[in-house]
């Protein structure tokens, strides 16, 4: 069997670990965050199974100049940040167009369709099923015009293989009845589910991958380098040697896939999250405002409430005006909320055309990409996970591979 390192010990890391070392292989994951130390500590926990609509569609060039302006969006482009971000909005722009925004919808939904089997094995055998909660996700919308214009990317998530139902104002007051009234529709999607504690749902599945003979690295990785039978992994503490390497670093991924000879226009989408304490019984599951662009979910410490973008690469300063439009708009949405607790900042990992990096690189057959997830690194993690090891072992992939290859930037 192959000794492996992993980069990355987020959900699609360790879910590699689990995958790899199911098969027999030696795993050792580095991270210099620890387990759950970036995006997959703060996210909102949801299991978006539904998630098949890319951030990259035709309704940018119409909402566009809004995001920018608008005092209550949820996006954010921080301007000194611009000429650095430009190629990458550039081919952003060039994959909203509605034939390249519905490839990327349908190769999505290919892998959404699958999310589930990713962790079906792992959540039984590593005793996850306690920080799994069976509640679906209700998304709202504050008025008729705002669900009306939805109604297009709804029928290709039908169309796509998705389920869900629609509500009424009245059944939204039923199912939550601690909402502010002022929500007109709402969806609501089967088979999703989400987790009460994304942080202790990995330091679980750490902690039982290492009593199987996980190793934790907790140095950073500075460089890659492919050997003509394996790779080297450089070190401060110097060099060491695997067969093969898996790349699951979500937004620090991209110096790697350089490495690697692949020039992959990887950057990051900064998402926030507020949290309010002791308020979990307000809802029952993750309740996202459409408009506003933020879920709230109840979660074993209270009520999270996580979203936004900021496109400002991985400058670590808080946008503070981004954090206050989350307290007032979960407040004005949920009204017994108070006062929050906590703030917290963290780098998703985004690609133009809204799909993950999934398969081998450029420079060597044993260094293998899994990163570039975006908002579904949760939902995915445990899919990506048997990518990789499914590449290791030289398994077929029950699924083309071609659409998320490293190559389809150039």
């Amino acid at each position: 069997m192959a000794n492996v390192a992993v980069l990355g010990a987020g959900f699609v890391g360790l879910s590699a670990a689990y995958w790899l070392m199911r098969d027999g292989h030696q795993v050792t994951v580095y991270d210099p965050a620890g387990v759950a130390g970036g995006a997959s500590y703060g996210n909102a926990g949801t299991f978006a199974n539904y998630a098949c609509i890319p951030v990259n569609n035709p309704s940018v060039f119409r909402d566009l100049p809004r995001f920018l302006l608008s005092s209550d969006s949820p996006f954010r482009l921080r301007w000194g940040y611009l000429p650095q971000l430009a190629p990458w909005l550039a081919r952003f722009l060039w994959n909203s167009t509605e034939r390249r925004y519905a490839a990327s919808a349908g190769a999505l939904s290919v892998l959404l369709s699958r999310a589930h089997d990713g962790y079906r094995e792992m959540i039984e055998q590593a005793n996850l099923a306690q920080f799994i909660r069976p509640s679906e996700c209700l998304y709202l919308y504050s008025g008729a015009a705002a669900f009306r214009a939805s109604e297009p990317a709804l029928t290709l998530r039908r169309s796509l293989g998705v389920d869900f139902s629609i509500v009424s104002r009245e059944q939204v007051q039923q199912m939550e009845p601690q909402l502010s009234p002022l929500f007109d529709r709402g969806v609501l999607f089967s088979g999703s589910w989400f987790l009460s504690d994304p942080e202790a749902f990995l330091k679980t599945q750490e902690a039982w991958l290492s009593q199987s003979g996980l190793r934790m690295e907790t140095r950073a990785v500075n460089a890659i380098k492919p050997q003509p039978n394996g790779v080297l992994l450089e070190t401060a503490a110097g060099s060491a040697a695997y067969d093969y390497v898996a790349v699951c670093a979500g937004a620090h991924s991209r110096p790697f896939a350089m490495q690697c000879g692949d020039r992959i226009p990887l950057d990051t989408e900064r998402g926030y999250h507020i949290t309010y304490p002791g308020t979990a019984n307000l809802i029952s599951r993750p309740v996202g405002w459409a408009e506003r662009g933020f879920y709230m979910t109840p979660m074993e410490k209270g009520i999270r409430v996580a979203g936004t973008v900021e496109l400002a690469g991985l400058n670590p300063r808080k946008h503070q005006g981004l954090l206050e439009l989350l307290r007032f708009s979960s407040q004005r949405a949920l009204p017994a909320l108070t006062a929050p607790s906590e703030s917290w900042l963290g780098f998703r990992p985004t690609l133009p055309d809204g799909l993950p990096v999934m398969g081998r690189s450029r420079a060597s057959a044993r260094v293998i990409y899994a990163f570039g997830h975006q908002h579904i690194g949760l939902t995915l993690g445990g899919l990506s996970g048997a990518v990789v090891a499914d590449l290791v072992a030289g398994r077929t992939s029950p699924f083309s591979l071609a659409p998320y290859a490293a190559d389809r930037f150039y």
